[in-house]
């Protein structure tokens, strides 16, 4: 920027500035480049005496891609319509329209399309203006007109229309959470790009599909399309969320034989992919090798050591940040603060708390003071965390008063988490989760007729308690397990494997801690629902399925039961097996007979 000023003061002290192309070509340059400077382009446009298409163009498409300056995108947009000189053309409305779009502005994106018809020329038929009018349609939820365009331009070519065309209402109907429309457009393409695949694993991982989002994945090099850049950080999250190791192995080994540079983005992508399937010191061993880092590559690596309950590596790698003179952002102490809560750091969490507040000034979000109320709450600082809550500036969320609720159960404050559980009821009556914390509050003080009470609730309002899942990755492929599952093809195995592993338990002299089944039925009966929880069942089957030593990974949905937690303890102990279980909150590296937690989670 410094040598284009000194560029454009030659210019004006020659008078060359008033050459249209010149000009243009400054204004370009300001308005585009990634070292320009937005505010003097638009200083630069001002000046100019009649500006030509090109300029128009140029200054909206700066203001377009600026997420601040939408607004005043169509307020330049509107007195280019007014110039007597200029005319918007075919390189105008998608500039404009991606505004209205990123806006959510349908009124104006209607506006839009009026005039795109009344300038005629053919606009209303050129495909890159009419992939902008279905995004627009597509993003605010209207489609109906984003189909009706498309079948409209693709019925007027012969080829089945442009690839973009059938691309943006594909995501349209992602977007809108429509799967079935999307894959059955998807199927039908005549041809689908790499764009076309991005698209659509991106589109189910965004919305929670992940497994799903590695079928698309796997498809996609069936039909020998080469993934790249945007397909590997597209699916990365993916991979995460299912824990899927060897998979997320072989997409990095891919990056690096095909050259696909790892930088920044898809280095924090591969950090928090090795941090969530398990893997924290090859996640290390990647941070620390990569060229460059920013404050989203420091936040993958203190989250990921903040989930697998080393605090004080989190602790230190936030001080490494601070040292490289990389200003912390709120995601950054919501790593750290996160690492504090797991590791039971009460003092510190509160002085980086304080930091984030009165030193760095950031507002705190509500997910800082859910850190907070988990942190206070885990060790035993009920009232604390509840005075926390009430100090906040904006209402609690359904995940801080679970947090409490936890917090309630775990140090049996009945009274309070009482109160808390029927405040979430009133917050979020369609969740399950207040009503099961509810029944098992009056479970474990025997009320059973109360529990029938909330169970019956449930039932007529048609709520269903989240079923306990656990999934295992074996030779690229994930097996699903629930609650007392029977569905696998080598159930008789798992179930035998079971039984061996519930013996030797017992042998070893340990007792099944039953209290945790809060349900009305005899001893027995509760002893074998435990045995038979999700991840022990999948680690069964990892036994049976692989040989003498070798790591098994598992992934739960749910917080892991304290007797689940005892049994693998010991489990890891007699079977030699190092067992790294993933649940809602946090990681488990189990070893001869011991947790990575130390029991503290």
């Amino acid at each position: 920027m410094k040598a284009l000023m000194q560029l454009h003061a030659t210019n004006i002290k020659t008078a060359r500035i008033q050459d249209p192309f010149a000009a243009a070509q400054i204004l370009r340059f300001c308005a585009l480049e990634q070292h320009g400077d937005l505010e003097y382009a638009r200083l630069v446009f001002d000046h100019m005496e009649h500006p030509n298409c090109f300029s128009y163009n140029t200054i909206i498409r700066g203001l377009c891609e600026s997420e601040r300056d939408l607004l005043e995108a169509l307020v330049v947009f509107v007195r280019m319509v007014n110039d007597e000189f200029v005319q918007p053309n075919r390189f105008t409305f998608p500039s404009v329209l991606k505004a209205c779009a990123r806006m959510g502005g349908l009124e104006e994106g209607k506006q839009l399309h009026c005039q795109i018809v009344k300038c005629g020329s053919g606009l209303d038929s050129d495909h890159f203006v009419v992939s902008n009018l279905i995004r627009l349609y597509s993003i605010c939820g209207v489609m109906s007109d984003a189909q009706r365009l498309f079948d409209t331009s693709v019925s007027e070519v012969k080829n089945d229309g442009n690839v973009v065309l059938w691309n943006v209402l594909v995501d349209g109907y992602l977007r809108i959470g429509d799967f079935d429309a999307a894959r059955t457009l998807f199927d039908r393409m005549p041809h689908r790009s790499i764009v076309s695949w991005n698209g659509m694993i991106a589109g189910y991982a965004r919305n929670g599909l992940f497994k799903e989002a590695l079928g698309i994945f796997r498809d996609m090099q069936i039909c020998n399309v080469c993934p790249n850049y945007v397909t590997l950080v597209s699916v990365l999250p993916a991979i995460s969320c299912l824990g899927a190791l060897e998979l997320g192995k072989w997409v990095h080994v891919y990056a690096e034989k095909n050259e696909i540079e790892v930088d920044d983005v898809l280095g924090s992508a591969f950090v928090d992919m090795y941090s969530k399937c398990g893997s924290i010191d090859k996640a290390l061993q990647v941070f620390e090798s990569l060229p460059r880092r920013n404050p989203i590559t420091w936040s993958a690596i203190i989250g990921g050591l903040a989930i697998h309950g080393r605090a004080k590596d989190a602790i230190d790698y936030f001080s490494k940040m601070k040292q490289a003179r990389v200003i912390p952002t709120d995601v950054c102490y919501i790593g750290v603060l996160n690492a504090c809560s797991h590791g039971g750091l009460v003092d510190e969490g509160r002085s980086y708390f304080d930091d984030m507040v009165r030193v760095v000034r950031l507002k705190p979000r509500i997910e800082h003071y859910g850190c907070m109320v988990d942190l206070l709450g885990r060790a035993g600082l009920v009232e604390e965390a509840k005075a926390l809550i009430l100090s906040m500036p904006f209402s609690p969320d359904d995940v801080i008063l679970k947090a409490l609720l936890g917090a309630c159960k775990t140090h049996g404050n009945i009274e309070m988490g009482n109160c808390v559980a029927k405040g979430l009821m009133e917050l979020a009556p369609r969740d399950s989760g207040s009503y099961v914390a509810l029944s098992n509050i009056y479970a474990s003080l025997g009320n059973w007729e109360a529990v029938s009470e909330v169970r019956l609730m449930m039932k007529e309002m048609d709520i269903r308690k989240n079923p306990g899942c656990s999934w295992i990755e074996l030779d690229g492929t994930i097996h699903e397990f629930v609650v007392e599952d029977e569905s696998h093809p080598r159930a008789r195995e798992i179930h035998l494997m079971l039984e061996e592993m519930v013996e030797k338990l017992r042998l070893s002299g340990y007792t099944a801690d039953t209290t945790q089944v809060l349900l009305n039925m005899d001893e027995e009966e509760k002893e074998s629902a435990l045995y038979h929880h999700s991840e022990k069942i999948a680690i069964a089957f990892g036994l049976i399925s692989t040989k003498s030593e070798t790591l098994l990974r598992v992934v739960k949905n749910l917080r892991a039961c304290v007797d689940c937690h005892s049994s693998i303890k010991l489990i890891s102990k007699i079977y030699n097996r190092e067992i790294i279980v993933r649940d809602r909150s946090r990681f488990h590296h189990f070893e001869n007979g011991t947790c990575s937690c130390k029991d503290y989670w």
